[in-house]
């Protein structure tokens, strides 16, 4: 058994509950734990509360803590942020439990951040007793709610709260079938507390779930398919926008195969994930060949009518544009997240893993030569590491080049990137190996989903090494997910860069001065995390992790990584904290690069 695998089952044994007495007593909160085996969840990362004490009982007493086993997290938000990394990687739901109205209000950013990454969460949540003669006082008068679905249904594919065991039992299955079905999303159930506490006389019958499974995603139709396929047939310079895709290798496959092809050009986009090989000849960095194409493709593209706007400079689109995406499905009118609404000449209302294959098909038949690939462009990477001796001051681009020092061709999984990580800095060359940003553009979010993720790779026996480079502002706002990992024993390697400001919002306080002729020295002001700087590495000691830094001279990066990976090999947490300079953005870091490529 290797060490991964060991810790797991250590892990495992702490969680065992003493077997509880034979008996032939059930409650409705027994139907409900078992509809959640019965879906074959295997986790639930909850933070605990007497609104779902029922339930909490049983999965312990009348489950044994197994398929599902619970996750016990510090904070709400940590909990649906772990369930949403491992859907980033799995693209299956797991389930988060949060504690009634006051739970669910601590969860809501969370909950955001999976309707805008399309990511499917089943978050369950409890309330009451509705019926207000079984209410203790103060406490479960607070805590009840009349419509507590109502907090978050402008974020959710769908909410429900059963009056029945039977109803219960069947408001899970279509819970799971809806988060489940594309565009998929998070989906909540609340669970009166009277429910889950009465006793029943027998467990109703289980719906067959074998007869309920998710729709497979259709392919689009034939005409639809032949009019973008002659399109991108016909294009001289066609390009494609790869947006959201899944973790499939073989749909990884298919995207290059049509790249191929038809001889395009491919963009893609940090929000979304490693889509495309980036040392591609096809792949390009930045939109500048969207001015120019003829035909583009849009696989799922985050936000396309504000690229083609951008890239264009306002100005009409000539270009014909083929569309390839279900999200329209979930498009409501509180979020904006359905951005702008582009041209489109051909919709295929399909998603890309059902689309490109049929696309690519028709191409072949219309164009059976492909045409030669583009010339690939110079495309620099992170500066050599004889760069880390030529200065003592730490700027991003030094982490990758100690990080490549330290793995070599050793496959990794970069679980998030900080806004300042430049293009070129990592080659992605398998959809796990980088899972995109949090979805809805907040902050905090980072550490629960790299925790979710990095559980997901370890259950999958993948040997990847799971990576997150965080900002110093999301790992203070999510440090304690941390503790997770370290009590189920998930391996995570975190590294902080750590500028000590919101520094994203001093750029925008410097625009807006710059703007008005006002003096931009002040950007710092109510942005700077410094005075006193916050020792990063004792916060992830205090939570059980291996703590390495601050390291803030460029010296001493490649043996802190080494540290670093050796730790989370063992099997371990460990968190680096790396002092950067303050004051480089994304394209500032690519300047640093593209000097150190000479």
């Amino acid at each position: 058994m290797d060490i991964a695998s060991s810790r797991t089952a250590e892990s495992n044994e702490i969680d065992r509950p003493v077997p509880s007495a034979p008996s032939n007593r059930v409650w409705g909160s027994d139907a409900i734990a078992a509809m959640l085996r019965e879906l074959d969840i295997p986790y639930i990362a909850l933070n605990p509360g007497a609104s779902y004490r029922g339930i909490h009982d049983s999965l312990v007493n009348y489950l044994g803590n197994t398929r599902p086993r619970m996750l016990l997290c510090l904070h709400e938000e940590s909990a649906v942020a772990l369930a949403h990394g491992y859907a980033k990687v799995t693209g299956r739901p797991m389930a988060a439990f949060v504690h009634s109205n006051v739970g669910l209000m601590h969860a809501t950013m969370a909950i955001f951040n999976a309707w805008c990454d399309r990511a499917p969460v089943l978050v369950l949540g409890a309330t009451g007793p509705m019926d207000s003669t079984r209410r203790r006082p103060w406490i479960e008068w607070i805590h009840t709610a009349r419509d507590q679905g109502a907090l978050i249904r402008n974020f959710t594919k769908w909410d429900d709260q059963p009056a029945s065991i039977g109803s219960a039992q069947e408001s899970i299955l279509r819970a799971w079938i809806i988060a489940n079905t594309a565009p998929q999303g998070p989906v909540y159930i609340n669970f009166d507390l009277a429910l889950q506490e009465d006793e029943v006389t027998q467990l109703p019958p289980m719906p067959a779930v074998v007869r309920h499974a998710p729709p497979v995603a259709p392919e689009p139709a034939g005409p639809l398919v032949r009019q973008a396929a002659e399109l991108l047939a016909g294009a001289r310079r066609p390009l494609i926008l790869a947006g959201r895709g899944s973790r499939d290798p073989a749909a990884w496959q298919s995207r290059v195969a049509l790249a191929e092809a038809i001889g395009a050009r491919v963009v893609t986009d940090r929000k979304s994930g490693a889509t495309f090989p980036t040392d591609h000849p096809s792949h390009v960095g930045g939109t500048a060949p969207i001015a120019e194409a003829d035909v583009i493709l849009s696989l799922d593209w985050v936000d396309l009518a504000g690229t083609l706007r951008t890239a264009h400079a306002g100005k009409p689109v000539t270009a014909k544009v083929i569309q390839v995406s279900v999200d329209q499905y979930v498009h409501n009118g509180w979020s904006m997240d359905y951005q702008g609404l582009p041209p489109i000449d051909a919709y295929l209302l399909a998603e890309p893993e059902a689309a490109v294959p049929a696309l690519l098909a028709a191409v072949k038949g219309l164009r059976p030569n492909p045409p030669p690939l583009p010339e690939p462009g110079r495309r620099p990477g992170p500066p050599p590491l004889s760069a880390l001796g030529e200065t003592s001051i730490i700027q991003v681009p030094h982490i990758a080049t100690a990080l490549h020092a330290v793995l070599g061709d050793t496959p990794a999984t970069m679980i998030r990137l900080p806004l300042s990580w430049a293009d070129g800095l990592w080659e992605f060359r398998h959809p796990l190996d980088y899972l995109g940003t949090d979805g809805g553009g907040g902050i905090g979010s980072g550490p629960g989903m790299s925790v979710g993720a990095a559980l997901a790779l370890r259950d999958s026996g993948s040997s990847r090494l799971p990576v997150a480079v965080l900002g110093d502002g999301d790992f203070l706002m999510g440090v304690t997910a941390l503790w997770t990992a370290v009590r189920n024993s998930v391996p995570l390697l975190v590294i902080v860069a750590n500028n000590r400001s919101f520094f994203n919002d001093e750029l925008h306080q410097e625009r807006v001065a710059l703007q008005r002729g006002r003096a931009p020295e002040n950007r710092w002001i109510g942005q700077a995390i410094r005075d006193p700087d916050i020792d990063l590495a004792t916060m992830a000691r205090g939570q059980g992790c291996t703590g390495i830094g601050p390291i803030d001279d460029t010296r001493k990066l490649v043996s802190a990584m080494r540290d670093a990976v050796a730790a989370v090999r063992a099997g371990k947490v460990c968190v680096v904290d790396v002092r950067v300079a303050p004051g480089y953005s994304a394209a500032a870091t690519a300047a640093i690069i593209q000097r150190a490529s000479g």
